[in-house]
């Protein structure tokens, strides 16, 4: 569970929702377009029970993070402290990390292939040893 933080979309004019829906779909277009569509209908579904969090600064060259949530999607964007890059150990512009999720969507830390052969273990026909 993740609180929510933030500005709600209700409370932001319309030309600040349209740059909150544009920036949702920037990432829930890179799933499959038939994928995508339902995840955008579903994101402007519960647009007003959206929030929009920013921490950092908003210079060119600053460091933020900000989470867009929803009842069905969360998308986190954060600026992390290159360990395996050269340089000063803080967080950085070279080194970016993003995840789009269903909140609670009962899929963080899951073995998924683990799930898929235990399902199709005796499924011969399916291709994989037993």
């Amino acid at each position: 569970m993740l609180d929510y933080a933030g500005i709600r979309a209700a409370e932001l004019d319309q030309a600040q929702r349209a740059r909150l829906v544009e920036t949702i779909a920037e990432y829930v277009d890179n799933m499959d377009s038939g994928h995508a569509k339902v995840k955008m209908d579903e994101a402007r579904k519960h647009l007003d029970q959206t929030y929009f969090g920013w921490i950092g600064g908003a210079a060119d060259d600053s460091v933020f993070y900000y989470r867009i949530q929803s009842p069905v999607i969360l998308i986190e964007f954060d600026h992390q402290t290159p360990v395996a890059l050269d340089g000063p150990r803080t967080p950085g512009r070279r080194h970016v990390h993003s995840v789009v999720r269903t909140p609670n969507g009962n899929d963080y830390g899951k073995d998924l292939l683990r799930q898929h052969y235990r399902q199709h273990r005796n499924d011969a026909g399916h291709g994989h040893g037993r």
